[in-house]
């Protein structure tokens, strides 16, 4: 079955980084995703996301038509910085793996999810 790897964290604290810890962080993923690809638990890599005030977002305005804004919900401290799409037997196995990330300044938390007809 296959499992979304949700990256949390508050981009804001990526920016604070110095370019070695910058570069250490990215060396640590690097690691991670050396580790877990050739196991095939890994399904098609992950995709790192842009900060949130490069986002749109889209939702129904009181009359039934889309309404569009910049950016996440403003009161959010975390959003979703990344994705990692896991093929894993169950959950349990996929939280396994998911407690092994990297976690840094900007990505604080990793939520797992099963993905819907997978």
């Amino acid at each position: 079955m296959q499992y979304a790897m949700l990256i949390f964290g508050d981009d804001r604290e990526w920016t604070t980084l110095s370019p070695a810890d910058e570069q250490e962080v990215m060396t640590q993923i690097s690691e991670w995703f050396e580790r877990w690809q050739p196991t095939g638990k890994v399904v098609s890599g992950g995709a790192e996301l842009e900060p949130r005030d490069t986002a749109r977002t889209v939702r129904a305005g009181a009359d039934g038509q889309p309404v569009v804004t910049d950016g996440p919900y403003l009161e959010l401290k975390e959003v979703i910085g990344g994705i990692v799409r896991l093929e894993c037997d169950d959950i349990d196995e996929a939280t396994r793996i998911a407690a092994t990330w990297p976690l840094s300044p900007g990505m604080s938390a990793v939520e797992v999810r099963p993905v819907t007809g997978s």
